[in-house]
C-alpha cells in the first residue's frame, strides 16, 4: 500500500499537458522472485520512475519497455525468465530462478480504466477489500475492452461487461475463489468461439492499522517503524500527556475515551503500552470488545497474567476466543533490548499474525517463502 500511495502521489504531480507516463505491473510469477504479483512501477517519458517490480535487476530494462509502450500508445506484456543461467538474460546473477510477466500500460489520463485512477478510487474508499481485474491479453475480436484496462469489481450485483455471459460467469467464479483466500492470481478464459481473455485478478487488502495506547518515549520508534512499513497508525492516550510532535508521525491522535470510536476491522492491531498497570487493565477489555484481530501487551508475562486473574475475580473473565487474540508479552523472540529492537519485534509479530505464518527461520521452511503452508 505504501508503494501504491507513492505512485499515486507522483502521478498527481505529472504535468499532463507535457508529460506522458506508463505503469509497469507484475501480473504473473512462476517460481521465485523478489517481488510478487501486484508490484508496480510508474514511469514517465522523461525517464523518472517510482516504485519497483524487482530487487533492482529488472528496473533498467523495464524503464526502456515502459517508454516504448508510451511511444507506441499500446500495452505490452513482457516475460522475464531468470531460470536459466544465460549471460544475456536480464536479471541473471541474482539467483531469482523465476519467470515474471510484467504488463506495461501507457496511461491515458482521461480513461476511466486508467489503472492509476482505479487505484486512487480504491485508496479513497474507507478500508475496504477491493478486487481489480486487469486485462493482460486478448485473442480474437473484443470490441469494448483492450489489454491494459483495469476494471474494479464492486460485488456480485455489479457487471463486468466482457460482452460474453459465459466469460463473466467464469470470471465471477474465479474472483470468488480468490476472495476466499485473499490471493491474487492470473487467469485465462477461452470462449466457445475460440476467443481468449487473459486477466490478472488482484485482491487489494486494506493497509494494516496499528492502534497504540500510551505516550511514553518507546512509542516513538514503534510509530516511526510502522509508518516506514507503510501501515496506518492511531495513537490513543491522555490528551494532556501527548507530545505535540506525535502529530507529525501518526495518522490520528485520540483520547482513551475515544477508543471505541475507532473503526476496527480484521486488519487492525492494538498494542497496550501505557506502562501503567491500571491503565492497561482498564483498556484491555475495551480493546477486546473492538474485535481487533491482534491485541498486544508490553511487559512481562506475570504482569499480563495478573491482569487476567484480577479481571476474572471481578466477574469479567476473558473468554477463550478473546484469549487467542492476546499476545503478551508482545513481539517475537529476537533478543530485543532497545526500544527500536522491541519495535521491530512487535512489527514482525503483527505481520506474522496477519499473514497466518509461524515466524520461523526461512532456511527451515520447505514450502516456497511467499506461499502459505
Amino acid at each position: 500500500m505504501k508503494e501504491i500511495k507513492a505512485i499515486i502521489s507522483a502521478y498527481d504531480k505529472i504535468d499532463q499537458a507535457t508529460t506522458r507516463a506508463a505503469l509497469a505491473t507484475v501480473v504473473r510469477v512462476e517460481g521465485s522472485s523478489y517481488r510478487r504479483t501486484g508490484a508496480r512501477m510508474l514511469v514517465t517519458d522523461d525517464g523518472v520512475w517510482v516504485g519497483g517490480i524487482s530487487g533492482g535487476c529488472l528496473e533498467g530494462d523495464a524503464l526502456k519497455r515502459a517508454r516504448l509502450a508510451i511511444a507506441k500508445s499500446e500495452s505490452t506484456l513482457i516475460t522475464y525468465d531468470t531460470t536459466e543461467d544465460d549471460a544475456y538474460q536480464i536479471g541473471v546473477g541474482l539467483g531469482c530462478n523465476g519467470i515474471i510477466d510484467v504488463l506495461f500500460t501507457p496511461l491515458r489520463f482521461q480513461n476511466k480504466n486508467n489503472p492509476v485512477e482505479v487505484l486512487k478510487s480504491c485508496i479513497a474508499a474507507n478500508r475496504q477489500t477491493h478486487v481489480l481485474v486487469t486485462v493482460t491479453g486478448l485473442e480474437g475480436k473484443w470490441t469494448n475492452i483492450k489489454a491494459g484496462d483495469v476494471i474494479q469489481y464492486l460485488g456480485a450485483e455489479s457487471l463486468i461487461v466482457f460482452e460474453d455471459h459465459e466469460v463473466e460467469k467464469r470470471l465471477m467464479e474465479d474472483i470468488a475463489r480468490q476472495l476466499e483466500n485473499s490471493k491474487s492470481m492470473p487467469f485465462d478464459i477461452k470462449t466457445a468461439e475460440g476467443r481468449k481473455l487473459s486477466v490478472f485478478i488482484e485482491i487489494l487488502l486494506p493497509e494494516i492499522h496499528l492502534v497504540l495506547t500510551g505516550h511514553q518515549y518507546d512509542i516513538y520508534p514503534l510509530a516511526r517503524l510502522t509508518k516506514e512499513v507503510g501501515w496506518r497508525v492511531t495513537m490513543v492516550s491522555n490528551p494532556l500527556k501527548i507530545n505535540a510532535k506525535f502529530a507529525d508521525i501518526v495518522d490520528a491522535i485520540l483520547g482513551y475515551d475515544q477508543l471505541n470510536e475507532i473503526l476496527i476491522d480484521q486488519y487492525t492491531a492494538i498494542v497496550l503500552m501505557s506502562h501503567d498497570y491500571k491503565t492497561d487493565k482498564i483498556n484491555l477489555p475495551k480493546a477486546l470488545n473492538t474485535g481487533a484481530f491482534y491485541v498486544g501487551m508490553l511487559g512481562p508475562r506475570v504482569r499480563s497474567e495478573k491482569i487476567f486473574s484480577e479481571l476474572a475475580e471481578e466477574g469479567r473473565p476473558i473468554s477463550r476466543e478473546n484469549m487467542e487474540h492476546i499476545y503478551a508479552p508482545a513481539g517475537l523472540d529476537i533478543g530485543a533490548l532497545s526500544p527500536e529492537e522491541i519495535s521491530l519485534s512487535i512489527i514482525a509479530e503483527i505481520k506474522t499474525v496477519f499473514s497466518k505464518r509461524e515466524g520461523g527461520f526461512l532456511k527451515l521452511r520447505h514450502a516456497p517463502i511467499h506461499e502459505r503452508n
